[in-house]
């Protein structure tokens, strides 16, 4: 069956822009605070992989310092509004990113939230260990999808669905066991948390820690390039970038 790519992807969300917030507003609600709820606990420097709109950036406290990045520059943009118009001085900058090639040093952020992400990526398993990589340790990845039924009547229909699904831009059918392999695989991550949420608990609240001394910063072997305040660029700018996805001119 064809999986995801970012072109597809990207041309769906630029699709959806206009109406997300009201399609998809209400529905996400209760996963979208309880992972800003989460992340607040540790508070610090957070990442928010996938901002879209920037629906949730309002719902975070003054006192956190915040990153959003997203692949798509339509929904990006609509977040930049948002930032300025309700002068939202706890987002230092957001940026078009691959989220599968974070263009950030080795432990940045004190956490990463990702707000039906993983379903959505061409590679997951790629994308969580860029979460892992850019998480200090002692520091929290913070997940909120949709996850597949394992049997019966919902699994069949995820499967039935799944071509549709990819059209619209997401996977319908991703498996819990695809998260614990990668977790086990990875070695350097412990599941703290996996919640149910609402509507129905066809979604759920997943928290990952980053083994290791709370306070430390990674190796640094990767080294991203300081964020401008609430600046876009365009698609075409961030290709010029591959190996990071930060484009050039933004720092």
């Amino acid at each position: 069956m064809a999986d995801l790519d970012n072109r597809a992807v990207a041309k769906a969300y630029a699709r959806w822009a206009p109406v997300y917030d009201l399609v998809f507003g209400a529905v996400f609600d209760r996963g979208r605070r309880a992972a800003i709820d989460a992340a607040q606990r540790l508070g610090g420097r957070i990442l928010e992989v996938g901002v879209g709109t920037g629906i949730s950036l309002p719902d975070y406290d003054r006192g956190v310092r915040l990153v959003g990045v997203d692949l798509s520059e339509p929904m990006l943009r609509k977040a930049r509004a948002r930032v300025a118009t309700e002068a939202l001085a706890q987002v230092e900058g957001l940026a078009v990113m691959d989220a599968q090639r974070l263009g950030f040093r080795d432990g940045a952020f004190d956490v990463v939230v990702a707000q039906y992400v993983i379903t959505v990526v061409p590679d997951p398993e790629a994308t969580l260990d860029e979460f892992a990589r850019v998480v200090k340790p002692g520091g929290e990845i913070v997940l909120v999808n949709h996850l597949g039924a394992e049997a019966g009547m919902r699994r069949a229909f995820e499967h039935s669905f799944a071509p549709v699904a990819r059209k619209l831009g997401w996977r319908a059918e991703f498996p819990w066991r695809r998260l614990e392999r990668w977790a086990a695989g990875h070695g350097g991550v412990t599941l703290v948390e996996r919640r149910d949420m609402p509507p129905l608990g066809h979604f759920s609240l997943i928290r990952f820690a980053r083994n290791g001394a709370a306070g430390g910063d990674g190796d640094g072997r990767r080294r991203g390039r300081p964020i401008p305040e609430a600046k876009v660029c365009s698609p075409d700018e961030a290709k010029r970038n591959p190996r990071t996805g930060w484009p050039p001119g933004l720092g």
